[in-house]
């Protein structure tokens, strides 16, 4: 064995004990962290759960009003430049992170769940594990590169918790940060960091839920076929979900802007707006909306407009300034979206709830690796994984080069046929059609 390579033997051995020592230490601290946010979560949507409808058309305003004035003067203690967000974080920060916030988005999140606003969980649990992750790297004095799969860890480490799916999870909060890139020396320190935090979760007693399904025959073409035709159709609800969040977001900036109106109003504005809509929209579908999934995946008919009034709700919530995390609603959505739309491929509607709520993950979040593991964590071998995997990546194409993420890298395009600057932010990217099919078309259109 040649010197060098003895010595390569080496810095990998003590790169694997680094990141045992390392990603155990943040996937514990996270772990805890967001065991301690979902507790305080769980304690007050308890409270306000059930209430009558009146009271429940007062909480959300408030609900929006208190948003708006946290995260209003909240980030006024930053006295930093940096912002708080994973994307920024691992993209132009160097795995630095503002701490003094780190408390304002769970605090917000725990106002919008519990006075009915329509998002999900996992947004503060990512964000304080990014937090906390890079805390300890300046604590330990790490190096920029170490930071970054430290911060990488502590995302992992926080969807990891909040999912009790510790290998996709790990894996979302890796392949989240760049679509068509999957950075793998970010994964053994984030898998080993999402482990930890799952088991010190449940440790604290944070309660998970899996599904298991009768045993489907065996693998037959025709049904692969079908399943992926049922995740084409997510992706275009996928597709529906991102442009409502963002078209709405916008229309709020804008009105904001050409009222002048003081920023904290606009939540507010948006509660008023959403105590309007359930008064048409059943509140069942206000909040995270759990039971309405539970219901999809046990294969209860749902309506077919079930997840378009979800998406009405979580477009306002979101757009309007409430904060919350979007991917539970992704959950919610393609159940919904899969259980409805699963009988015109002659699929059972447990199976095609199960298929849409992986699909919808992949496409709007752009990450269907991760959702192909979450889906086996989550519903286990007898979904078959030859069916989960095409649906998704055929949601994943589906929804071309959108993302609910608009901080989203774009590493590659999904298609040969189109062409993007890579390593551009989704939000200022636009796909365009390739020099070879431009020249094609020119030549068709000529004769």
């Amino acid at each position: 064995m040649r010197r060098f390579d003895f010595i390569e033997f080496l810095i990998m051995l003590a790169t694997i004990v680094q990141w045992l020592v390392l990603a155990t230490l943040t996937g514990a601290i996270v772990g805890s962290g967001t065991s301690l946010f979902l507790h305080g979560l769980f304690f007050m949507t308890d409270r306000t759960a059930s209430v009558p409808l009146w009271v429940q058309m007062v909480l959300l305003p408030a609900g929006g009003l208190l948003n708006g004035l946290l995260l209003y003067y909240g980030y006024r203690i930053n006295t930093t430049d940096l912002k708080d967000t994973l994307f920024a974080a691992v993209n132009t920060q160097a795995g630095r992170m503002p701490f003094r916030t780190v408390l304002v988005k769970p605090v917000a999140a725990i106002i919008t769940l519990a006075s009915g606003g329509s998002a999900g969980k996992e947004g503060p649990c990512s964000h304080i594990g990014a937090s906390l992750a890079a805390a300890i790297g300046q604590v330990l004095h790490l190096n920029s590169e170490l930071r970054l799969r430290i911060v990488a860890c502590g995302v992992s480490a926080g969807f990891a918790s909040v999912f009790g799916t510790p290998i996709a999870g790990a894996i979302y909060g890796v392949e989240v940060l760049a679509i068509g890139r999957l950075r793998h020396d970010f994964l053994f320190p984030a898998i080993v960091a999402g482990v930890a935090s799952f088991q010190v979760s449940k440790f604290w007693n944070v309660p998970y839920v899996y599904y298991h399904f009768d045993t489907l025959p065996e693998f037959s073409e025709t049904l692969f076929f079908k399943t992926a035709m049922l995740g084409v159709v997510s992706g275009i609800v996928a597709l529906l979900f991102v442009e409502a969040v963002h078209r709405m977001a916008r229309l709020f900036a804008y009105v904001q802007i050409r009222v002048r109106a003081w920023p904290p109003l606009m939540p507010l504005c948006g509660g008023i707006l959403l105590s309007l809509m359930i008064l048409v929209i059943p509140t069942d579908y206000l909040g995270l909306s759990l039971p309405l999934m539970d219901r999809a995946l046990a294969g209860d008919p749902m309506p077919y407009l079930g997840f378009v009034w979800k998406i009405l709700l979580v477009a306002v919530t979101i757009g309007s300034g409430f904060y919350g995390g979007i991917v539970t609603p992704q959950f919610v959505i393609g159940a919904l979206a899969g259980n409805a739309f699963a009988h015109f491929f002659g699929i059972a509607p447990m199976l095609g709830a199960a298929i849409g709520l992986v699909s919808v993950v992949a496409s709007a979040s752009n990450t269907p690796v991760a959702a192909i593991l979450m889906g086996v964590e989550l519903f286990g071998d007898s979904v078959g994984t030859l069916y989960i995997a095409g649906a998704a990546i055929a949601a994943y194409l589906m929804i071309g080069h959108r993302s609910i993420y608009p901080e989203q890298r774009l590493a590659y395009s999904k298609s040969s046929w189109m062409r993007v600057r890579p390593d551009m932010p989704v939000e200022t990217e636009k796909a365009r059609l390739a020099y070879g099919l431009l020249r094609r078309l020119r030549r068709q259109h000529k004769k």
